[in-house]
């Protein structure tokens, strides 16, 4: 009739997790049915990540054998009191078991200290009853103030307070048990004896059970009794089963009685049985035979005078629905005073604060642990976490840790003061070129625009200010088009430029060459070897491009790892193999047009321009080679908004070395663009 104990174990398991109580002192009662009890728990906590601070086995035993045997054992109870970091303790045993305690613990509190001092939580199990512990005179239960008690399930029956009211110690003659119970509890005695008068008043027979305290008798429905009730009828139900039967119906059509009936023969009816009782619960037995009716949960809530009440706060049901197995109304539980209505914690090691993971030490249980801050890049949102977890990669920790934050989406913007200036830069050096370009087609038959092929300085110009207007195909938020076009065009017109410069500079060093007597490389002289110059040098970067952007074009991506709190909204180069590949015949091209300029530096002529091409490339290749190691070591916008700069630098190189002394001449120093400061030497 009574539930398993592993719905009550279950129970236990849920009031520890329900309270947060990972830290738990065990008491047990020293025989097989209490190592049982321990090795059960003990796999339970291990499952649930529950510890037991310790295991102390109580003597199952009516005496000691010395004083010293029973000092040590009561020293070390009250060292479980005083010592350990649990407050909560679970108690299992029978009812000698907590009179035991209880008269131990007595023992060795300190004189003047109040036995109600030691505030624990105990959790009891359905087999100590506190109501027959408390026939034993005088024993104080303040110790076990706000206990957790499990009881076997019962409901009050109607009619049965009154029945309670009017029960006499006469009514069963012969039986006496009901005159030994009522002479102990009303302290008085049934006996004439004079000698016994004198000790005890005479029993009437009238006293009232309502009259007695609750710790001596209680006048509600206990789980015990609510069992026998209930077997009472669930037999009754059976017979009526067998009765009813062509089996009983056969012995009673022959007149004969049911004399020799066996217990066992009722078990398939018992088996079969489904009622609902005077309470309206349903009666019946599980496939294991067992009524399976689950446990209450009560609060011990006890008085100054030795007496206590049992109050029902929760209750575990194993056939309720999913997540109702357990109930348990937090509100109405009455703690020990100690804690002064706040809820008892009961941990080896203080809780770690979101923000921070679980650390273990070493050789010490897993319930006793140190706080770490987690480790950069992680978050933890709860309290104890075993392990920080990483943010989703749209998402990244607070300066606390303790959350995610929405990553802001970046890129760089004609919005924001860098893509402002940048911006104004490209279009103030574009102005500038066009500008350049006009005074060039302005004074084009002077002999200074003439000189180094006219045309060539046209092209290069031209170059020059698609290079700045290229620059601005980085600013801006990435799209399809822009990504596709920036890298090929910038290179492409890049390429252009640079080959232009090569051609300048190799058109110089052939018409020095060509004008020394017998020479013969006059056949060279012209256009045609400076078209071929521009043209082969130009087509090749333009077919490296065709192919990157055929295999593997650049394409608007997402890079949600490279900052912490920024996603990067950039153009993916598609293959960076290509990117560097174009990067690098750029700088090929350079570095030839530096070499043939540095060894043509000193021809003699005025306009020689050899000289202002050396120093421009020097500008060109400087740019470029501090460009690659600080577009690896930058992140985000600012990658873009190094490139960008780089762009400009080295276009604005090229425009101010190779431009503007012409232009010095040209505008302010007319009288310098003559043809006879063409043929002038040097000396």
């Amino acid at each position: 009739m009574v539930s398993s104990e592993a719905d009550q174990y279950s129970g236990i398991i849920r009031l520890l997790l329900h309270f947060g109580w990972h830290w738990v002192g065990l008491f047990a009662v020293d025989d097989d049915t209490g190592e049982h009890f321990l090795q059960l728990l003990e796999s339970l906590f291990a499952q649930n990540g529950i510890c037991s601070a310790f295991t102390q086995g109580i003597p199952k035993k009516s005496f000691w054998h010395s004083e010293h045997e029973m000092n040590i054992f009561a020293l070390n109870i009250y060292q479980h009191f005083t010592n350990s970091k649990a407050r909560t303790f679970i108690l299992y045993g029978e009812t000698m078991t907590i009179i035991w305690l209880s008269a131990v613990v007595v023992l060795v509190v300190p004189e003047g200290m109040e036995l109600a001092s030691l505030g624990k939580v105990w959790i009891v199990t359905a087999q100590i009853d506190f109501a027959v512990a408390s026939l034993q005179k005088g024993l104080d239960f303040r110790l076990f103030q706000g206990a957790i008690s499990f009881t076997i399930h019962s409901v009050e029956l109607p009619g049965f307070q009154q029945f309670l009211q009017i029960v006499k110690p006469y009514w069963t003659e012969g039986d006496s048990f009901l005159k030994d119970f009522w002479e102990q509890v009303f302290d008085c005695s049934f006996s004439d004896h004079q000698e016994s008068a004198r000790v005890y008043e005479t029993c009437t027979g009238e006293e009232m059970l309502e009259s007695l305290p609750g710790q001596l008798f209680e006048m509600s429905m206990t789980g015990h009794s609510y069992g026998i009730y209930n077997a009472v009828y669930a037999v009754a139900h059976a017979l009526h089963a067998m009765y009813s039967s062509s089996f009983g119906h056969r012995e009673i059509v022959g007149g004969k009685e049911i004399q020799h009936l066996q217990p066992w023969q009722l078990h398939p009816f018992l088996q079969g049985i489904s009622f609902n009782n005077s309470v309206g619960e349903t009666v019946s037995f599980n496939e294991k035979r067992e009524m399976g009716a689950g446990f209450d949960v009560v609060n011990l809530v006890t008085f100054p005078n030795k007496s206590f009440f049992k109050m029902k706060v929760g209750m575990v049901d194993p056939t309720a629905l999913k997540g109702q197995e357990f109930v348990i109304e937090d509100d109405t539980i009455l703690w020990h005073r100690d804690f002064n209505q706040v809820l008892p914690v009961s941990l080896c090691s203080d809780s770690c604060q979101p923000g921070y993971q679980k650390k273990k030490k070493e050789q010490e249980k897993f319930c006793c642990y140190d706080c770490a801050r987690c480790p950069a890049g992680k978050m933890s949102n709860q309290k104890d976490m075993d392990d920080c977890i990483k943010c989703p990669e749209d998402q990244y920790p607070s300066s606390d840790q303790d959350q995610c934050l929405h990553k802001a989406i970046t890129f760089l913007s004609y919005g924001e003061l860098l893509g402002i200036s940048l911006a104004s830069l490209a279009v103030l050096f574009t102005i500038i070129t066009a500008l350049v370009l006009g005074t060039f087609i302005k004074h084009k038959h002077t002999p200074i625009v003439r000189a180094n092929n006219r045309d060539i300085t046209y092209i290069l110009l031209v170059s020059l200010l698609l290079c700045f207007l290229s620059s601005l195909l980085f600013l801006g938020q990435p799209r399809k088009v822009t990504c596709f076009l920036r890298q090929s065009a910038f290179s492409t017109i890049f390429s252009l430029a640079v080959s232009c410069v090569l051609a300048k500079t190799i058109t110089v060093v052939v018409a020095f060459m060509a004008t020394r007597p017998g020479s013969s490389t006059r056949k060279w002289v012209g256009k045609r070897l400076t078209n071929s110059i521009i043209l082969s040098c130009s087509l090749i970067q333009a077919g490296i491009c065709v192919v990157w952007l055929a295999t593997s074009p650049p394409f608007p991506d997402f890079d949600t790892w490279s900052l912490t709190e920024e996603i990067i909204l950039e153009c993916n180069e598609g293959s960076f193999l290509m990117f560097y590949i174009v990067l690098g015949y750029m700088g090929l091209l350079s570095l030839i047009s530096l070499t043939v300029a540095f060894l043509a530096r000193k021809l003699p002529d005025t306009f020689n321009e050899a000289k202002f091409i050396t120093f421009s490339m020097l500008v060109f290749c400087s740019v470029w080679l501090s460009f690659v190691p600080t577009y690896l070591s930058t992140k985000g916008k600012y990658m873009v908004a190094v490139e960008v700069f780089s762009i400009l630098a080295s276009s604005a190189g090229l425009l101010a070395c190779i431009f503007f002394p012409k232009c010095y001449i040209i505008v302010l120093r007319p009288e310098l663009n003559r043809r006879k400061q063409l043929n002038r030497k040097n000396n």
